[in-house]
């Protein structure tokens, strides 16, 4: 039983020290049965759709990249109890929402990469993919509701509603460079950190843990995933297309206001910022030396690490009253992990999320 396999992998001794937690293998290894079943679920979902559909599901949701949050979901399950298959089929619904997002991000930002080969839209064209992500969202309700309980359901469309409502918040947010921090945070914790929290409480939920640890681990995920779309927005500007395998430069050709750029706006003079604010208004690519160079030069990058080290330090204390196990640790290493890609930003390629 694959919830037997789980409880007796130990994490590796190396991914538990805070200095040599550089590896994601190393970070999710008392989790890869869970997420070998979570992939193996997922592929059972595409073959429930209508043959002539079918294909296109696949390409969507044959491109898992990392499976955080499937990772979080095992994680905090057995921080919590035992891990179950229902947790695996929990983490299928989780995993088939964010997958629905991003075919649907990859439209609105135009992106052509997408963890190294073409976008959906890329391939098929908008039309098809937001049909496509509307079929996965419905999907994922649909699997959600085979629960004996409404309340998987419940948290499942209530966590898809607040990320879409994000979504909503950013994309009318666009070029408008009087948004404040405030808001900024608000809209990645709508938009990416919902999701996190989601996939942290419905582990704990299907652990029997009660309202207080579910609580707990919900704001861990919160802050983690906040602060994860801070380091991914940085890569946006900071990162290497050909390490990560996406479209870069994407959130500044579409207006998408991200903390480096509120940032270089904060700490620019008068002249600069009306000269930066007209560069960003009317974007063009040939800009981009321009623009990395004024980054570079107000030390943006390293206001955003710190940022981002931030979030990670309060989400380690969301899990300070958990009891000591493997996946308490697997889900500290989760964060010295992502800490240590976040330094990493600017530097040589190593091995990214």
């Amino acid at each position: 039983m694959l919830a037997t396999q789980l409880s007796r992998l130990p994490v590796p001794a190396s991914s538990l020290a805070q200095e040599s937690t550089h590896s994601w293998k190393e970070v999710v290894a008392s989790a890869e049965p869970f997420l070998v079943s979570v992939g193996e679920g997922l592929a059972d979902q595409i073959r429930s759709f209508d043959p002539e559909i079918a294909p296109y599901a696949e390409y969507a949701l044959s491109n898992q990249g990392k499976q955080l949050r499937p990772a979080l979901l095992a994680l905090c399950a057995g921080a919590t109890g035992r891990v179950t298959d229902e947790h695996v089929t929990a983490a299928v619904v989780v995993e088939m929402v964010h997958l629905a997002t991003l075919v649907h991000d990859d439209v609105m930002d135009e992106a052509k990469i997408r963890r190294g080969r073409p976008t959906m839209a890329a391939q098929w064209g908008n039309e098809i993919s937001v049909l496509l992500g509307d079929c996965l969202f419905a999907h994922a309700l649909k699997l959600a509701a085979s629960f004996p309980t409404p309340e998987i359901c419940r948290a499942v469309s209530a966590a898809t509603n607040t990320v879409c409502s994000g979504e909503i918040l950013q994309t009318q947010s666009r070029k408008n460079f009087e948004l404040t921090r405030e808001q900024y945070f608000k809209m990645l914790q709508m938009k990416t950190g919902e999701l996190f929290a989601l996939s942290c409480d419905l582990g704990a939920y299907l652990s029997g843990a009660t309202a207080q640890v579910r609580a707990g681990l919900r704001q861990f995920g919160i802050q983690i995933g906040t602060g994860y779309q801070v380091f991914d927005d940085c890569i946006d500007v900071f990162g290497s297309e050909a390490v990560v395998g996406k479209s870069l430069g994407t959130d500044l050709a579409t207006g998408k206001v991200t903390l480096p750029i509120l940032l270089l706006l904060e700490n620019s003079t008068s002249s600069r910022r009306t000269q930066f604010l007209r560069l960003l208004q009317h974007w063009d690519a040939s800009s981009w030396q321009e623009l990395r160079e004024a980054l570079l030069s107000c030390d943006v990058l390293a206001a955003s690490r710190q940022t981002v080290q931030e979030y990670l330090r309060e989400a380690r204390e969301s899990l300070r009253k958990l009891p000591e196990s493997e996946s308490r640790r697997g889900l500290f290493a989760l964060t010295d992990f992502i800490g240590y890609q976040t330094e990493a930003l600017g530097q040589p390629p190593g091995s990214g999320i």
